[in-house]
């Protein structure tokens, strides 16, 4: 057996399909999780009410063979023969079944399970920039592993554990109706006040859960963030406003969790008290009609047992509603990110086929879609193949959005961007990107060898390749100084390397795409003397005959460029060479004065 989609199912895509189709109907988008596994999910369901036949079969079995004692027949001991050979066949046949169910049922769930996170994980991919910098990766990451977790569960109890509740109530009344009226009407008074118990408790779990829910994506994005911001906490001597700041945060969640605790046990204790409380008026009721000839002396047992099955089934039944609270909020909270409009589309686009490197930038307008500040005003530039640009400026005049939009993580509100004269917004992205590398100012590293870093999303290499651009980005020292060499494990984020190595492998895998187009952000800021000269050397490599943009503080290291461009408040208020711009001792002249 094997858990991929059945064929004809593109079951990422399906998925999200069937969010938007069913949208605010989290019953029919369960269901519409299975297309394809239906036959599953209905064998699991055959196999699970064959192994739990015993629990309606065994009280009429019990009450045949005390009527029959009482009752003094001459086949009294063959009848007991009877029904006990087939209680023991059911409890027997039980082993199987249990295996045949559980293995469907989990070939059916798992294949949901993993699909909702693959089409999570697939949408995350999609999403715009802008929604990931406004979204905690705590709580996305609490979307793919708990939220999917939550929704496996509330498909085993919706389909499996209600359907089996439903069955034994069933058998039960059916039962008693055929055996004593009386008594049925008696059963069908206990129930009103367990549907009344129940409503009103699932209106209240609802809101607790959806509150519970929301603080603990918040805590899990909170605990992400310290865990990666101890190196700096430690600096500076943080500690104990860290653990302050967390403390309030975790008290929150306990807050949250005590008062669904409260809720919880409030539930479940009243419900079970009610109960007890009619199975013992059951037990009276039921032994005056015995006295009274109304009923045999093993009906008492069938009708106690059977009321004992409807109350712990009703009883069941309720618990499964914080549950089932759950697993619909957790439904509606993948949907959340399914449903998200912010991506980034495609489809129907040109796709290039290769890139030269030749950049218009054509009254470039930019602001943000929250604000109506302008991040950039009235934008000329262009760039030839091959050429290198340098952006410099003070901190939030707009270098920053020019790289977002040659890279197309942005679109200009107004004007337009083009790239070998095509417009930005007219073409595949992901074609152009095939021939883009970006060298961030903080490496992101891979868990994983610097093998994997330099070689990530590049399949067909050699040997001798992968030496050159360790050669390209000065990496052969360290490398030769590793024990295991480019097999070396960097560690979390690359946390196994200093600033500088980390940078010179993120050069060795932009050198390894062999792109047209470089994005450079402050790639040597922050770093020491040698450092900086061994990454500027090996950024000189990379940038050789390729089109380059720059962003750089630190002035000296754009001397090279072919042009600069000074960008202050979204405008270009200087372009030309260093030279040029240092003659004609304006602002870049007066940024390199005080630098020196």
């Amino acid at each position: 057996m094997n858990l991929h989609a059945p064929k004809g199912i593109d079951v990422e895509n399906w998925f999200i399909e069937c969010y938007r189709k069913y949208k605010g109907h989290p019953l029919k988008i369960l269901i519409g999780l299975y297309k394809g596994n239906y036959n599953k999910f209905f064998l699991a369901v055959l196999f699970f009410f064959i192994k739990h036949a015993p629990v309606w079969v065994l009280p009429i079995v019990t009450a045949n063979i005390i009527n029959d004692i009482t009752s003094g027949s001459p086949e009294t001991v063959q009848n007991i023969i009877i029904q006990a050979i087939i209680m023991v066949a059911l409890v027997v046949l039980n082993v199987p079944m249990n295996y045949l169910y559980t293995r469907y049922k989990s070939l059916a769930t798992r294949y949901a399970e993993t699909g909702l996170r693959k089409a999570l994980v697939r949408k995350l991919q999609q999403l715009s920039i802008s929604y990931h910098k406004e979204t905690q990766s705590g709580r996305l990451q609490s979307k793919i592993m708990r939220d999917v977790e939550a929704v496996e569960t509330l498909s085993t109890q919706m389909f499996l554990s209600i359907l089996n509740i439903a069955l034994n109530i069933g058998v039960a009344l059916f039962v008693t109706i055929s055996k004593s009226l009386i008594v049925f009407l008696f059963f069908l008074l206990t129930t009103p006040l367990a549907a009344a118990t129940m409503v009103f408790f699932r209106n209240i779990m609802k809101k607790r859960n959806t509150e519970f829910r929301k603080e603990m994506e918040e805590t899990s994005a909170r605990v992400m963030e310290m865990v990666e911001l101890i190196p700096v906490t430690r600096a500076h001597a943080l500690e104990e406003e860290e653990v302050t700041k967390m403390s309030g945060q975790l008290f929150a969640v306990a807050e949250k969790g005590y008062k669904l605790d409260v809720i919880q046990a409030l539930f479940g204790s009243v419900g079970w008290a009610i109960f007890q409380v009619f199975q013992v008026v059951c037990l009276g009721f039921t032994g005056f009609l015995a006295l009274k000839g109304s009923v045999g002396p093993g009906d008492i047992t069938l009708y106690q047992s059977y009321f004992a099955t409807i109350v712990s089934q009703v009883s069941s039944l309720m618990s499964l509603i914080p549950v089932i609270a759950k697993g619909v909020e957790s439904v509606n909270s993948i949907g959340e990110v399914l449903l998200e409009e912010d991506i980034e589309c495609n489809d129907g686009k040109e796709a290039l086929k290769s890139v030269e490197g030749e950049f218009d930038f054509k009254n470039v307008r930019f602001a943000y879609n929250n604000t109506d500040k302008p991040v950039l005003h009235e934008l000329n530039l262009h760039v030839d193949k091959g050429q290198t640009i340098a952006l410099v400026g003070e901190s939030g005049a707009g270098k920053s959005t020019i790289l977002n939009l040659v890279i197309g993580f942005n679109f200009a509100t107004d004007g337009v961007v083009t790239i070998d004269g095509h417009d930005m917004r007219d073409i595949d992205l992901r074609s152009y990107r095939k021939h883009l590398a970006v060298v961030p100012q903080t490496s992101i590293l891979f868990s994983g060898t610097i093998r994997d870093n330099i070689t990530y999303g590049i399949d067909d290499f050699d040997e001798e390749s992968l030496n050159k651009v360790v050669d390209a980005a000065n990496l052969r020292d360290l490398i030769d100084s590793l024990p295991d060499g480019l097999d070396t494990v960097v560690g979390e984020h690359g946390g196994k390397l200093s600033g500088g190595q980390r940078q010179r492998v993120s050069i060795a895998r932009a050198l390894m795409r062999n792109p047209e187009v470089i994005v450079l952000d402050e790639a040597t800021s922050a770093l020491d003397s040698i450092s900086e000269k061994l990454i500027q050397e090996a950024l000189n490599n990379l940038t050789k005959d390729r089109t380059t943009f720059i962003v750089a503080h630190r002035l000296s290291t754009i001397k090279g460029a072919d042009r600069i461009a000074v960008i202050a408040d979204g405008h270009c208020v200087e372009y030309g060479t260093y030279d040029e711009l240092m003659e004609l001792k304006g602002e870049f002249y007066q940024m390199k004065s005080i630098q020196s």
